[in-house]
């Protein structure tokens, strides 16, 4: 490994930089996290992988596309490349998240803690059926009406809208998020949306994922006759 150099700048392009990479990145954040807590200082990409499961090569790689970190034969430092991760993914200032969909799900989502810390705050939730506006979430988020989306989402400086409606409505959910400014939509909705330019979109369909694992038991089952 290279000399410890944290303020180095990568020298590819930054745009190249995959998405597989920065959800590697997530991963490492969350294993340096826990050997800070436990207050390791410095650790090798060797065991870094061991310990938690991963690729040496792979770390070494991926953080190589952000600068140099290591110093050789000593490894690396635990909270300086903790703490310059964070900066990477964007987690060193507070990302406001609003949820439109105020169902068992969007509750759900609401009250999770996972949400609440680390860089995001679920600022507000919105739905369009008067019978759920005023109410709120166990932690204390309040319903707010649908229709007051672009003020709501200025006023308390939304920056990533989260889709927790039905498929039917998700496309509308989407579209209103981009006419209102925001740049980033996680999709929760069972359905592929038309996404716009600039308008980054990630969804998460739990039955696809069932799928996949439905056809992991497949092979296994055909395997064994």
């Amino acid at each position: 490994m290279s000399n410890d150099r944290p303020g180095n700048s990568p020298t590819g392009d930054r745009e190249t930089i995959s998405e597989l990479t920065t959800g590697r990145l997530s991963v490492y954040l969350r294993c340096l996290t826990f050997l800070e807590s436990v207050g390791q200082s410095t650790v090798s990409s060797a065991e870094l992988a061991e310990r938690f499961h991963l690729n040496s090569a792979q770390i070494r790689k991926d953080l190589a596309c952000f600068g140099e970190f290591g110093t050789r034969g000593v490894g690396y430092n635990v909270t300086r490349l903790r703490d310059h991760l964070v900066r990477e993914l964007g987690l060193d200032r507070t990302r406001r998240v609003l949820i439109a969909g105020a169902g068992n799900l969007g509750m759900a989502l609401a009250d999770y803690a996972g949400f609440n810390d680390h860089g995001f705050e679920i600022a507000a939730l919105v739905d369009n059926d008067p019978a759920k506006i005023g109410r709120r979430s166990r932690s204390g988020i309040e319903v707010l009406p649908w229709d007051e989306l672009p003020s709501i989402i200025r006023e308390h400086k939304v920056e990533i809208g989260i889709v927790a409606v039905n498929a039917e409505g998700a496309q509308t959910v989407y579209d209103a998020f981009a006419d209102a400014g925001l740049n980033a939509v996680l999709n929760f909705a069972p359905t592929q949306l038309r996404s716009r330019p600039g308008v980054k979109v990630k969804s998460v369909d739990l039955r696809i994922n069932l799928e996949s694992l439905s056809f992991h038991l497949k092979n296994v089952e055909d395997g064994e006759r």
